[in-house]
């Protein structure tokens, strides 16, 4: 698929191509009410508003960024109430997902790939007789996630140099895959990986799950020549957490659907994303297209030097301020103190987890001290994070 370098051009392509995702700039669905309005008409579990809270749960306050193990991210109203439209009509499955696209799925991408669309290869795998069985990853991109590329049956082959790289390809090569977050580590960089596929005519995959913003990053890594890139749809596009997108060429994706739910005698049918959630990625991706990135920057810098004008009052405690490279590429900010405060980071972020409230800050990002981001708090919530670390760094002071 030929990607434009612009997001003009990235909507005209998904306009094109229905299986690369996921929405176009009109309106999609006339306006509703949020459900959040209909709450009070909800009897027994969940009549409190907070069915977690009624389960025993404790809610969070989110200073750590779009992690999993928090639930990912909050959807926007305007998805919620597009998914309450979607959960009132049934649907030919098959023809939703190829009209707005898939969730994000390096197994099901991988799969597609592996089988094309031979009904015997999609049934017999992750048995790969007949099938080519090996895929290339730079050793430094090892990680747990990889474990939905070996669940096809495939052998990881790790290389490290691009001489290594040209003596692992051979006839059993299935694809090149890239794990985005840790494009520092390896000799190998992200615009030279596709390339090098390229030379090699080997399919390659970019898992960028978490890297947006910026926006651009949803059409950059098409552009560099990637085949198939993942995103998730529960990040920063504040669309359903067990939703994404697939993007790339237009016939490995339509493979990558041949090998997922609906369809039943498939590796990847235990992966259902329900009619909702594929309704909400589309609107998540349209409202991610249309805001200001610029202006939410400044509010997330905002809050953070609100929060850093209480804490530094504390002799000892000081901040500063840095944007990761890659994956929650938002404003985050360092905390650091010195001996007169008598508490390790990790004490530090464990009191704040098992306060009331509770509020989640992780550790310092490979730096010292505690590190955090605002892109996930509630309005409000800057103030009360704020309040908290002050309390429990005072009680902990010399």
């Amino acid at each position: 698929m030929n990607l434009t370098s612009s997001r003009r051009g990235f909507l005209g392509t998904l306009g094109a191509v229905a299986t690369a995702a996921f929405a176009t700039p009109r309106k999609l669905f006339a306006a509703r009410p949020a459900a959040a309005e209909t709450a009070s008409a909800v009897t027994g579990f969940g009549q409190s508003g907070n069915p977690y809270q009624e389960l025993g749960v404790t809610t969070v306050i989110n200073g750590e960024g779009t992690m999993t193990t928090l639930g990912g991210s909050l959807i926007k109203p305007e998805v919620e109430a597009v998914m309450a439209q979607a959960a009132r009509h049934f649907v030919s499955i098959p023809e939703l997902e190829a009209a707005a696209g898939k969730r994000t799925a390096m197994q099901s991408g991988l799969a597609g790939i592996l089988t094309g669309d031979n009904p015997k290869f999609i049934e017999q795998l992750p048995d790969l007789t007949g099938m080519k069985s090996e895929v290339i990853i730079q050793k430094s991109h090892r990680n747990p996630f990889d474990h939905q590329l070996r669940s096809t049956g495939i052998k990881l082959i790790e290389v490290e140099t691009r001489d290594e790289l040209r003596q692992a390809v051979n006839d059993r090569t299935a694809m090149m895959h890239f794990s985005n977050f840790a494009n520092a580590a390896g000799q190998i960089k992200v615009d030279e990986w596709s390339k090098l596929a390229k030379q090699h005519n080997v399919p390659c995959m970019n898992d960028a799950a978490a890297d947006t913003p910026p926006v651009s990053h949803l059409w950059d890594y098409a552009n560099m020549g990637y085949d198939l890139i993942t995103f998730s749809g529960g990040k920063a596009l504040r669309g359903p957490q067990c939703a994404g997108m697939l993007i790339g060429r237009e016939d490995l994706v339509h493979y990558a659907l041949l090998n997922n739910s609906p369809y039943e005698d498939t590796l990847g049918r235990g992966q259902k994303v329900g009619k909702e959630e594929i309704v909400g990625m589309v609107k998540a991706l349209e409202l991610y297209l249309n805001e200001d990135h610029d202006v939410l920057a400044k509010e997330w810098q905002q809050r953070l030097q609100n929060i850093s004008s209480q804490i530094t009052k504390i002799p000892g405690v000081s901040t500063s301020f840095f944007i990761p490279d890659i994956a929650n590429h938002v404003p985050h900010m360092q905390i650091t103190w010195d001996a007169r405060i008598s508490l390790t980071p990790q004490q530090a972020s464990q009191v704040l987890r098992s306060g009331q409230p509770s509020v989640v800050i992780g550790g310092g990002e490979a730096r010292p001290g505690l590190a955090m981001n605002s892109f996930m708090l509630q309005p409000g919530e800057d103030q009360i994070v704020a309040a908290q670390l002050v309390k429990v760094l005072r009680a902990h002071s010399a």
